[in-house]
């Protein structure tokens, strides 16, 4: 069993290291020179009109990127899936950025390659790092919700569970701990947290408390919390620093400290932005290369919410 499981992900790799290599970041110079420059004009727009849709486009790529194609965007099926119902948000920004490229590049730019910079975009206008993106990817004909429910941890996810989600797309530990301090801006619902902040020990009790205040035991499940308490608008390596306070808001955001292994790579992003901020760029790419669909596979669509009839 085990030799087969190295298999496996010696084939996931591969395939993704395929897929990353008909990748450019110049796909898009000649076709569509203006693609890049309106994409981050209208991300800087929203995010400075509302700093949190920052996170939600991030997060609408995470959510995408166990296969980076754009099914996520697709009316139905995976948005409707529990990971991502009554959650997801963003859709219109990626909509109207799709529509005016359309107008000076029809049917050229892929919603998947959209999202993509939109994600490296949102995360610059928050002050974050930048990132070179690989480009050429195109859009599925189809959406999966059995998949959104398979691939993405949840929430209540264990540190082992997390690794293992993660290797199953050819990412590596220290990618995972990068990736989840995307949580150092966005909001959480109060059913997200609730049984961490009353039931678990290992949290902060003037923390637990604070939070408490705005989630009840029984109600008010849409309420929203900041995942990062201390600067929840700015893209900063803060997201650690709290967790070595106890002070993650999410089950699955203090596992990755917990005297488990993961304990000094949040040390280390903990007391250096740069160090977090390389990692971070680095998994982010990483991950933008999982099974991208490139040359004739898919389409290019016209409506990022639809296929093409």
């Amino acid at each position: 069993m085990a030799k087969a499981t190295c298999i496996s992900l010696l084939v996931v790799v591969a395939l993704a290291t395929a897929a990353s290599a008909q990748l450019s970041a110049t796909f898009y110079d000649t076709s569509c020179p203006r693609a890049m420059s309106i994409i981050k004009s209208a991300v800087t727009a929203a995010v400075n009109s509302e700093p949190r849709m920052g996170a939600s486009l991030l997060r609408l790529h995470f959510h995408d990127c166990f296969g980076c194609d754009a099914s996520v965007l697709l009316s139905g099926n995976e948005q409707d899936a529990p990971p991502n119902k009554d959650s997801l948000r963003g859709y219109g920004v990626i909509d109207s950025i799709k529509a005016q490229i359309e107008t000076v590049c029809n049917q050229t730019v892929s919603c998947a390659d959209i999202l993509t910079v939109a994600a490296r975009d949102s995360v610059v206008a928050l002050g974050g790092p930048t990132w070179t993106v690989p480009l050429g990817r195109r859009d599925s004909t189809g959406a999966s919700a059995a998949l959104a429910i398979s691939d993405l941890p949840p929430f209540t996810a264990s540190l082992q569970e997390l690794v293992d989600a993660f290797a199953k797309k050819g990412l590596s530990v220290t990618d995972m701990v990068a990736l989840s301090g995307a949580h150092t801006i966005g909001q959480a619902q109060c059913s997200t947290f609730r049984g961490r902040i009353y039931n678990e020990t290992n949290i902060d009790s003037a923390f637990a408390t604070q939070r408490q205040a705005n989630c009840p035991r029984t109600s008010g499940d849409m309420n929203l919390a900041p995942l990062d308490t201390t600067t929840a608008n700015a893209f900063d390596n803060a997201y650690y620093t709290n967790l070595l306070s106890n002070k993650g808001l999410l089950h699955s955001d203090q596992v990755l400290f917990n005297n488990g292994s993961t304990d000094n790579t949040v040390r280390n992003f903990a007391s250096n932005a740069a160090a977090f901020s390389s990692a971070f760029a680095t998994a982010m790419v990483n991950m933008g290369n999982i099974a991208p669909k490139t040359g004739t596979n898919g389409q290019i669509r016209l409506s990022c919410s639809k296929v093409n009839s």
